[in-house]
């Protein structure tokens, strides 16, 4: 167990630049979708295999990890170290950009999407080592503190992430699109490349612990984790098909709404990334209030920064904004909204079924208000999806792994193969867009909802069976 009084930042600080790369890609997917499907011509669903590509090689990645790991005879990352492993994968991300540049060449969607897979398999193993690898630079009592820390850098990448790909793409805020040139990915995703490899050698020689102590588990007395498999336990069960759909309605969400803002608002493609930023930036908005624990104990100062820190991210959110060119004064009204985001986490008091039931039934209910509303109303509705699913990862990842004991380990690794439910519902989605519409389409969301609450309550109820019970939110954010 890691005994370090204090957070070792000096460590700290370069590995957040991988949770920040990992942001900045995923968000700009989504500046993706409607360029590629202006480009090459495609269907709905069709465009979304962006996505679908992207995170589907989350679960790939996390196969080609356990089955080389089984055939080798040690853990990959134990055999590699840490440090090695990282450097390993952001070298793989590496080549997948790298691709970019003949895809565009020849404009292959196929070439496209196979550069974006590989991307994410390198983040798969990022993913793996990075997580446990924050936990571990400083005392364990403070680990879910540095891991929500680093999942708030993660959002401020999907905050920029959009804005910058865009305006690389599109040039000035003001320019039209009307004749979309694929060949313009060419440049920012060959600068992504080279900034993988430029952190990758960083990183190799960092002083980035290579085989850090990341074994410390809270083992509950009663049921030690004594299950021959992870899978034995009805909570992780419920728990991997809660990260699926959370994934998914998170993912999808960001991922239809260029879509939407183009088709029912007479949006132009250069004009989306305002709304993909703010959503995303709303996860930063969500998370921020969380990592207050990484830098003080002390309850009145939580208590202010949980009110403070919502704020600041969405000032950082406007000063980008701003900073490129746009208008920001469509955004003010959003200051509002927060206040809700604010009250739902002073209600929950930390206890991750009550937050995970709370903000998954606020979810069901903004995204129902995006269904049923026109212009603005609706795409702050759909932009505040972002706000509510900002906690939903560490109090499902708490909940799912209580109780597991030595399995702990083995439950997350098939928590994060989950993660492929980004896809695959984003998939979903924009089939069921062709069919009912854009707008109406957004009802997958509501039914992923749906599941986290009925997850919430069952959950509960389950961990008590086993004499568990969860006050507070133990992990961080994916």
């Amino acid at each position: 167990m890691n005994n370090t009084k204090q957070t070792k930042w000096n460590q700290f600080i370069p590995l957040a630049s991988v949770f920040f790369f990992w942001g900045f890609v995923a968000a700009s997917n989504d500046i993706l979708i409607p360029v590629f499907q202006k480009a090459f011509n495609l269907l709905p669903w069709q465009s979304q295999l962006v996505s679908f590509a992207f995170y589907v090689a989350y679960t790939i990645g996390s196969i080609i990890y356990i089955v080389v790991s089984i055939f080798s005879g040690k853990d990959v990352i134990e055999r590699l170290g840490y440090k090695n492993s990282l450097a390993l994968g952001l070298a793989v991300s590496a080549i997948g950009t790298i691709l970019f540049y003949p895809a565009a060449e020849q404009g292959s969607f196929v070439i496209l999407l196979s550069g974006l897979f590989i991307v994410g398999l390198g983040f798969s193993l990022q993913q793996t080592v990075a997580n446990p690898l924050a936990i571990a630079l400083g005392p364990t009592s403070t680990g879910s503190q540095r891991l929500t820390l680093a999942g708030g850098i993660n959002n401020f990448g999907t905050t920029i992430g959009p804005l910058a790909i865009s305006y690389a793409i599109f040039g000035k805020v003001s320019s039209a699109s009307s004749g979309i040139d694929i060949n313009t990915v060419k440049l920012p995703y060959l600068i992504l490349g080279v900034a993988f490899l430029t952190i990758a050698v960083l990183l190799k020689f960092s002083s980035l612990p290579t085989h850090p102590d990341v074994s410390a588990v809270e083992v509950n007395d009663k049921y030690p984790g004594d299950k021959k498999t992870a899978l034995h336990y009805p909570q992780l069960i419920m728990g991997m098909v809660a990260v699926f759909l959370y994934v998914g309605v998170e993912v999808s969400t960001a991922s239809n709404l260029p879509s939407y803002l183009i088709e029912k608002l007479n949006f132009d493609e250069s004009a989306v990334s305002p709304y993909i930023s703010l959503y995303w930036a709303s996860m930063m908005i969500g998370r921020w209030g969380g990592a207050v624990g990484a830098f003080t104990t002390n309850a009145v100062l939580q208590y202010i920064f949980k009110i403070v820190a919502p704020y600041l991210a969405f000032g950082i959110f406007l000063a980008a904004n701003a900073l490129m060119g746009y208008d920001i004064a469509p955004f003010y009204v959003y200051a509002y909204i927060i206040v809700v985001l604010i009250v739902a986490d002073f209600i929950s008091k930390g206890n991750p079924a009550v937050m995970l039931g709370i903000f998954s039934i606020l979810g069901i209910i903004v995204t129902i208000i995006g269904m049923v509303s026109n212009g603005m109303i609706s795409v702050y509705a759909y932009t505040s999806v972002g706000l509510f699913c900002s906690t939903l990862w560490p109090c499902i990842f708490t909940l799912a792994v209580a109780g597991l004991g030595k399995r702990t380990t083995q439950g997350s690794t098939l928590l994060i193969m989950m993660i492929m439910g980004g896809g695959i519902i984003s998939l979903l989605q924009g089939y069921v867009a062709g069919i009912v519409g854009i707008q109406l389409s957004y009802i997958m969301g509501v039914l992923c909802f749906a599941y986290l609450v009925i997850y919430a309550f069952v959950v509960k109820k389950i961990l008590k069976d086993q004499g568990i019970i969860y006050n507070k939110v133990k992990s961080g954010g994916h």
